[in-house]
Formats: structure tokens, sequence, C-alpha cells
């Protein structure tokens, strides 16, 4: 026989809780301390556990739902024996019921004894930061760090965040001040009562002055103690929120409010958005509070010190006094970040290659929450934050941007790496057609295949054509490989080996052809070797390697050594090093046939020569045709980093020093 019992929400430490994720489904069985609904705050997100095991019957919240402490949370069925052992634990409860009103008492009381402490002439201002009540988790690992020794805090502002299996959650300031000394790290493990770091108080007059009223005994210091705790506790104000320095813009359009009257909000929460001709920025609040006015509304018109709206905060000493917030630590963020370039919240680069996702993002639950409701992949933005932290602009940020990227048709998008967007291929069944053969790819093409396609994809090719007429060069080659017989060199010069020094005296003259983009797209570096890459077909597939400081070399070893990696690249004997380090690479079918074509750069490279097969053709000399060998050349480049014209001097260059070698000794 079993026995339905409820299961209600415990205290959460505040009221309105989002659920937003369901852990199980009616009919599972649950274990004691099982999750079975997420929750997320402002701070913080945790799960709720299931008191005792059994078999859940009926959840009663849904996805979405604000639940409180005391909210019927589920519905469990448990076995008798179950609950006569539940009840036995009850009754055991209830014995040292006086013992725990004792200690929950004294618990009460050491807030106070901590703060009297902190407010001892010996403290000199400088309070002790502690973890507080984390319930039952111990340590806990911290995964970052929010400040840094000499940042100003305000109340309530992160110091740390913490991980347990549960929930992820920042460690408040207790009270603004500057931070002295910090005591943790990352990746330490910390508990309740754990030093964090040590805050200079901004407190220090409202010190010095109870320091005045010396107490003639311990008693009276502590009645001191509870009467302005429950005096500042008590004291509520409501201050006027007004726009800040927005530099030298006037008249600003409000484009959006983000608050309503009796909405409760966080310091630096933002209250509306206003739009410059130059900038977007939302005017944050200066303290947490409830809004209990508004005075704008979306178009009107504001400048610095238009009243915004009524904010109903809590007073004490941790508070500050004056209506508006201090400028000081507002302008100070702004003018560090000015002296930093600011990533972009968009995906980076093709070029800076694949993002890694850590699977660690440095975002409160606040945006965490906003980045699901938006199903944005945090991993992909960047936080411009301290620390790199994602804030909630920057998700704006991001959301707007890809909103504004084009799309293929809905549902027909697969999202690739490095930001590329493609429309799925089509799936055919072939074998209707006729018979079929289905054969693996090789082992060079399965590794050469996504790169060439990423290359393709990701460089904006253009191929600049040219004409070389080189029939004094081939001439000149067949007579030198007479001689090299003759005197049993055992080399053969073939024309490919002219055509890579041409190339590396194109690249002295036009250097931009020797550089490749900076990983993050921005700048370029720039090379002072000449390392050339061959492409080879080979009976596996295409490979390139590469000959080093060909610009140093005669013809004679470069033929050598064209030889050697050729033999090594057709027996599959070639190594990663043989394939690295390359400046430019050349393509040539000129053994095979053709007139031109359009060869891939090969990243990082960023221009490729595509050599065809020479023809016999009438050219005129001012006087009548005579027949010339010309070579078609086709240069492929990437437009991002070289200029038309440049590649059409360069590929002239190219071919005016095939046509008379002797320019290469100039």
């Amino acid at each position: 026989m079993a026995n339905i019992k409820e299961v209600r929400v415990p205290d959460l430490g505040e009221e309105g809780v989002e659920v937003i994720e369901l852990c199980v489904n009616a009919g599972d069985d649950v274990e004691q301390e099982g999750a079975l609904v997420t929750v997320e705050s402002d701070k913080a997100s945790m799960d709720i556990p299931a008191p005792f095991a059994g078999k859940l019957k009926e959840l009663c919240v849904k996805v979405g739902d604000k639940i409180s402490e005391g909210d019927l949370l589920a519905k469990i069925a448990v076995s008798e024996d179950a609950d006569e052992g539940a009840s036995d634990a009850d009754k055991a409860a209830e014995q040292p019921e006086n013992d725990t009103t004792e200690r929950t008492e004294q618990t009460e009381d050491k807030p106070a004894q901590e703060k009297a402490a902190a407010k001892s002439p010996s403290s000199g201002g400088t309070v002790e930061v502690k973890v507080p009540d984390i319930g039952d988790a111990s340590d806990v690992e911290i995964i970052e760090i929010l400040v840094a020794e000499g940042d100003s805090v305000a109340a309530e502002d992160g110091l740390i965040t913490l991980e347990t299996d549960k929930a992820t959650m920042d460690v408040p300031a207790p009270q603004a001040g500057k931070i002295k000394e910090l005591k943790v790290k990352v990746g330490d493990k910390v508990s309740e009562g754990s030093l964090i770091l040590m805050l200079e108080s901004e407190g220090d007059s409202d010190d010095a002055a109870e320091g005045e009223q010396s107490a003639p005994s311990q008693a009276e210091a502590s009645e001191t103690d509870s009467s302005d705790s429950s005096a500042s506790s008590g004291a509520e104000k409501e201050i006027e929120v007004t726009v800040p320095d927005i530099g030298d813009a006037s008249d600003v359009d409000i484009i959006e409010v983000l608050v309503a009257e009796g909405d409760t909000i966080n310091a630096e929460d933002g209250l509306i958005t206003l739009e410059t001709d130059k900038a977007t920025m939302d005017v944050p609040a200066p303290q947490a509070g409830t809004v209990t006015k508004l005075m704008v509304k979306q178009g009107d018109k504001v400048s610095q010190g238009s009243a915004i709206l009524m904010l109903k905060v809590a007073g004490g000493d941790t508070t500050p006094t004056t209506d508006k917030p201090q400028p000081t630590p507002d302008k100070a963020e702004p003018a560090q970040d000015a002296g930093r370039p600011k990533p972009p919240p968009v995906p980076h680069h093709p070029s800076a290659g694949e993002k890694p996702k850590t699977g660690k993002v440095h975002a409160s639950p606040s945006v965490r929450r906003l980045a699901r409701e938006f199903g944005v992949d945090l991993t992909q933005v960047s936080g411009n934050g301290p620390k790199n932290r994602i804030l909630k602009e920057d998700v704006q940020s991001y959301v707007k941007y890809e909103l504004s990227r084009p799309k293929a048709t809905a549902g027909a998008v697969a999202q690739g790496e490095g930001g590329l967007q493609v429309i799925a291929p089509p799936k055919v069944d072939f074998s209707k057609f006729g018979e079929v053969e289905e054969k693996p790819l090789t082992r060079i093409q399965k590794i050469s295949g996504p790169n060439l396609h990423r290359n393709w994809v990701t460089i904006p090719h253009v191929t600049q054509f040219e004409e070389a007429d080189i029939t004094d060069l081939e001439a000149f080659r067949k007579d030198q490989n007479a001689v090299a017989e003759k005197r049993k060199l055992g080399i053969k010069i073939t024309p490919l080996v002219f055509m890579m020094k041409a190339v590396a005296d194109a690249l002295k003259a036009y250097p931009v052809f020797n550089t490749s983009l900076s990983a993050d797209g921005e700048s370029l570096i720039q090379k002072k070797y000449y390392h050339i890459g061959i492409a080879v077909d080979t009976p596996g597939g295409l490979v390139v390697p590469v000959v080093r400081d060909v610009d140093q070399k005669g013809i004679h070893e470069l033929s050598k050594e064209l030889m050697e990696i050729s033999i090594k690249a057709r027996d599959g004997k070639l190594k990663a090093a043989d394939m690295q380090g390359s400046c430019f690479t050349i393509s040539s079918l000129g053994g095979i046939g053709g007139t031109a074509f359009t060869p891939i750069v090969n990243a990082p490279d960023v221009a490729i020569l595509g050599v065809s097969k020479s023809d016999m053709k009438p050219k005129w000399n001012g006087k009548e045709f005579e027949p010339r060998l010309m070579l078609p050349l086709s240069l492929s480049y990437d437009h991002r980093v070289i200029d038309g014209a440049v590649a059409a001097r360069f590929a002239v260059h190219l071919k005016q020093v095939l046509e008379d070698l002797r320019q290469i000794l100039l």
C-alpha cells in the first residue's frame, strides 16, 4: 500500500523563482535527494531535490512557472515502510526543536557579532569577506574570480562564482568598498566561512563616529548594534534616477523601456535603451530597488540629467546616501575599456580557425536565462565584461548580428563550423536509376577534402590569366639537359624548376604575395623566406611537398631536390614536416593538357599558380607572324589580401622573367 505525500518548495532565499527545467516526469521513480526541477534566480541556478524516495504521481509545476517557499511542487507515492521511516525521522526531528531554536537564535546573532568585530578600531576599516551559507554544500569549486585587487565594488556586486553539482552561484559583496587582498584563486575549493578577500570598507567615517561613542559594557555594545541594524534594515528611501553622462549627445531617442512600474531590479540592470547617430546604449540602474514611477516612455527624447524614473531603495550603511550614483566607478571601467580594442560579440573570422568550445562560459544566471530565451549558444559569444565575462548587452548584440545575416530557407540550413552556413545536400538513392558501387575515399582525400572545401568557401578567390612566351627558355632547357647527360650529372631539368625560380623572384618584387593573414584576421604576417609548395599527383591523391629556400638554390640543386620529393610523394614516404611551411604553391598540369583552370588557394598561403600545357601559337613580331611556344598561367589569389592591380603586375612580372631569365640576375 502506498501513501501520496506532497512535496513543497523549500526555502530558496527569495520569492518568485522561475522553473527553467523539469528533471523528472509523472510515473518516474525518484530517489531521495534526486532532482525534481531546476529553478533560477538572478544570482543562482539550483535543483530542488526530492525529500524522500518514491514514485512521482504528479508534477504540479511547469517550465516558466514562478514558485516560492511553501508552494506545492509534486506528489510522490511512497511505500508504507518508507512512510513509517519518514514519520520516525519526523518525530526524532521534533525532539531537539528547542535546541534548533537556540541554534537559530545564535545564528541570527552571528552576523551582528561579525559586524561588531568588523567595526572594531583594530580592524582599521578592513573587513574579512567570507563564504556565506551555501546550503549543505562543502568544498565547492571556484570557477571564476570576478574582481581584482584594487577594484572598487558596490554592495551585492559579484566577487567569485561557485559551481556545485546542482547550482552555479555568485558570492556577492556584503557592502561597498575596495578590494584590498584576494585570498583565493580559480580552482580553489571553499566552504561556508572560508575567507575570500579583504575589503576596505567605504564607511570608515561611520566607523570612526561609532568608535568615539564607546560602550561601557559588551551588552550595551551588542544592544547598540542591534538597534543600528534594525534601523538600517527598516529604512527605505525613494531616489530619482536620471540620464548619466552620454558624451556630447542631446535629445537622444528612447527606443525601448526595459522595466515597468512595480518591477524589482538589481544594480546595473538596464532601464531604458537610447539610440544616437553613432551608438545604441542601455542606461543602467545605479542601485537595486523597486521601480515606483516611470517618468519617460518609448519615443521620448532625453539628455544628460533628464529624469527617467523613481526608484525605492533600501537604506543602511552599505547603501550610498546620495540620490545619484557615484560617477567615479562608472567612468573608470569605460576609461580602461577605451584603451583596448573591444572584440565584436560575433563569430570570429574564419581565418582564425575553429573556435574551441570549452564548456566553461563566464556569464551570470540571468544572462544564461536570456541566452536560453533567444536560443543563443554562449560559447559563440565574446564577452566584454570584466575578465571577458558575457554581459546581457553581448547576448543582445549577438542576436542582432545573427538576425542581420542572410539566411537560406528556414529548416534547410545546416550550421557549419567557422560561421559557415550552407544548404544541406539532397539525399538521393542512386541505385533506383541503375547499378551503383560504393568506393571509400582514400586517406589523402579524406584529409584534403575538408581543407579544400574550407579554403574555397572562406577565401574570396579571383583568378588572373596570363601567357608567357617560353620559346627561348625551352631551347635553353633542352641544351642544358644535353650537357647534363654528357657530364652524367644524373639530373633532368624540367620547366617547373624555372617557374620556381621565377616565382621566388616575383615574391621578392611583390612581398604581399609572401604573407599570411594573422589568426584574428586583423593583420598580415610578412615572411622573410621563400619556400614553395609543389602539387604532386599520386595514386592516393594530391599532396603538396615544400621546397625550401628556393631563392638560394641553383637550377641543378632544385632539379635534384624536385626529383627526390616527387619519388617520395609517389611512394607515400612524405612526412608531415615535408608538407609544411610553404609561402606559395605551384600546381602544374602541363604534362596532361588543358588551356587554363582555377586553382584553389592553399591556406594559409594567399596565392597559387596554375600552369597548363604549353602550345605553339602564331605571334606577331611587328613584321610577320612567327610560331612561339606559349605557356598558359592561372594565378588565383585571396582578394582580402591582394588587390587586382597588384595581382596583374605580379603575373606580368612572372611572364617577363620566364621570357628572359637574365632578369633574375638584375
